[in-house]
């Protein structure tokens, strides 16, 4: 059975008894034409390889099937095993199965080589999943990601703004982030309280080596951890005023004015001063 001849996901959920489990921050993306423009959005196709975070029900990965890719769901809740099974079987070979934790698969070893992300990710691990895959020894060929607005907002926001933050820094320092689409809460099963938005991370070609990120998210955690203090202030534990001088910045600007390229020297004086 192809997987157009599926039956719709609301049948299928209703013939299993699947509901939405609170505790896994699970919300349905049932509307096929939701899930296949974020497939479009994605830009994947014949010959490549997708891993999908919390399929769920598999709405959107009918949807990333359709394209041909080669697709990998990686799955926590064992409550959608035999759904997901029967996805399986009707996609021709087009669909592999994982079942365990995302925060603790190696994507490389399930890849095999090169491949995207495309998820709507669980409310509960959205962010903790983004910053694995920016900052891991894996990087992704690209990633299509859904989450709540506001953390989409952080991703993308550039510096001054409200949402502006280490989110934001680590992110646009690995990738170009932009949010391509707005999901409103209605669109799914059930409703959550706050509306999604879909953000398209494009990893940069001249990504920070391993040392220099782990240093940029050392400076990040400091700065915006007391974000309203001088860089004097906050980073005085890693060099205070002295750091900021030698980052050619003003001590007493405080994190949310500093772009990304001020905060990767700061890592790189930082560094420095370490002798490293």
């Amino acid at each position: 059975m192809p997987v157009t001849d599926l039956p719709p996901l609301r049948e299928a959920l209703a013939a299993h008894g699947l509901m939405a489990k609170k505790s896994f921050g699970q919300h349905f993306l049932l509307d096929l034409n939701i899930t296949r423009k974020i497939a479009r959005l994605a830009d994947v196709g014949p010959g490549e390889t997708v891993i999908e975070v919390g399929p769920g029900p598999g709405g959107l990965t009918r949807a990333l099937v359709e394209t041909g890719a080669r697709v990998i769901a990686v799955e926590k809740d064992e409550r959608f095993r035999p759904l997901l099974e029967e996805l399986a079987e009707a996609s021709g070979g087009g669909l592999a199965l994982v079942f365990g934790d995302a925060l603790a698969v190696d994507e490389a070893a399930i890849a095999g080589g090169a491949a995207h992300l495309v998820s709507n990710l669980p409310y509960n691990v959205g962010t903790p999943l983004l910053i694995k895959w920016l900052t891991g020894p894996w990087t992704p060929a690209s990633l299509t990601l859904m989450f709540q607005k506001e953390v989409a907002d952080r991703i993308a926001a550039p510096p001054g703004a409200s949402a502006y933050g280490r989110l934001a820094v680590i992110a646009q320092a690995t990738c170009e982030a932009r949010v391509v689409m707005d999901v409103p809460a209605r669109a799914f099963t059930p409703p959550p309280k706050v509306d999604s938005a879909v953000v398209r991370l494009t990893p940069r070609a001249d990504r920070p080596s391993p040392g220099r990120l782990d240093a940029l998210q050392r400076i990040t955690a400091a700065a915006f951890g007391q974000r309203r203090k001088m860089l004097r202030a906050s980073l005085k534990p890693l060099g205070g005023e002295a750091l900021a001088l030698a980052a050619n910045l003003d001590p007493q600007a405080r994190a949310e004015t500093i772009d990304v390229a001020g905060f990767l020297r700061l890592a790189d004086a930082w560094l420095r001063s370490r002798g490293a």
